[in-house]
């Protein structure tokens, strides 16, 4: 992995204000509203565009990592990092729970959403890494957990002609009171390879 350089909390902007945000030291405490979400049509027929994102450029080349508490307890409660360019274009990426257990995945959206998903109950309560990295027309998501290798999450389609942001996300569908832990927020170089 390329070196990685710390992002300031105060240096993003985001996509839906939180029910609240507080610094707790050197981490970021966000309390999600309650059915807050990001998808477009697919299966579900609906479209929800007020995922908690905080967002900062992300051109091509480069990279995005987010370290995040996973105290994820209820139906659909997710975090991780979301990749933007519009409500049409973005990525999201991380661990959400499904059905009562922790899932590693990805929704891709390209007009349409999209979701690829692993089970990683061992992930429960520990802190997790997710890490985008930009090319020229793709986005490779990889995560892990401390003292793990980092496991390829996704390779999915992005297009590198246009402006997107990315950062540290959260959404609470199911309830209200979710608050999450981000403990650092970082961007490099993108990744040389996808192995």
């Amino acid at each position: 992995m390329a070196a990685v350089e710390r992002i300031d909390w105060d240096a993003g902007t985001w996509t839906t204000p939180p029910v609240e945000v507080r610094a707790d030291g050197d981490h970021l405490l966000v309390t999600a509203a309650e059915g807050s979400d990001a998808w477009r049509h697919t299966a579900y027929g609906f479209v929800h565009d007020d995922a908690h994102g905080l967002l900062a450029p992300l051109p091509v080349g480069s990279a995005v990592e987010v370290d995040v508490d996973l105290d994820l307890t209820e139906q659909f409660d997710q975090a991780g990092v979301l990749l933007r360019a519009d409500a049409n274009t973005w990525i999201k990426a991380g661990v959400e729970v499904s059905d009562g257990v922790p899932q590693l995945g990805a929704v891709v959206t390209l007009s349409l959403s999209d979701w690829s998903t692993g089970q990683v109950p061992d992930w429960a309560g520990r802190t997790a890494t997710v890490r985008l990295s930009r090319g020229r027309d793709a986005v490779t998501v990889r995560a892990r957990v401390a003292g793990e290798a980092w496991r390829l999450v996704r390779v999915a389609p992005f297009p590198g002609d246009v402006a997107a942001g990315a950062g540290p996300f959260c959404c609470a569908p199911t309830r209200a009171g979710l608050t999450v832990r981000f403990r650092a927020w970082r961007t490099g170089e993108a990744d040389a390879s996808l192995h």
